[in-house]
């Protein structure tokens, strides 16, 4: 990988995998805590769910991580999480709109939106290189 903008770009999705792995964590295990700053007043269902949800960031931004952790990543993995990143991104976009989540969920949004947007311009990136040989 060349010095960079495009050789970095794995280290802050490494470290992106990391952080979604992480608040993943929190989410699954304490939903109440992290919902509760971005919804007014969660229902137990509400926890339930944002729970789940959690449990899927932590296999997602592992999944992620595994990825990145490899000289020359497939770029059909690094796509699905490009899917995934900018598909949370609109969910929670949608909540906001809803009135579902509190406008500060925008940040989050913005993250994960940012996020798939470096996934898929790796994956063009290695499917590049990957056809070249």
């Amino acid at each position: 990988m060349s010095a960079g903008p495009a050789g970095a770009l794995p280290c802050v999705l490494r470290a992106i995998a990391g952080i979604t792995v992480a608040t993943g964590a929190v989410t699954a295990l304490r939903p109440g805590l992290v919902l509760g700053e971005l919804s007014p007043g969660p229902t137990p269902m509400d926890r339930q769910l944002f729970g789940t949800i959690g449990m899927f960031m932590v296999v997602s931004g592992g999944t992620l991580h595994r990825a990145l952790a490899v000289p020359e990543p497939e770029s059909g993995t690094l796509m699905w999480s490009a899917v995934q990143k900018l598909g949370a991104s609109a969910a929670m976009g949608i909540g906001v709109s809803r009135g579902l989540y509190a406008r500060r969920a925008l940040a989050v949004a913005g993250f994960d939106f940012a996020s798939g947007l470096g996934c898929l311009a790796y994956a063009a990136l290695r499917g590049s290189e990957e056809r070249s040989r």
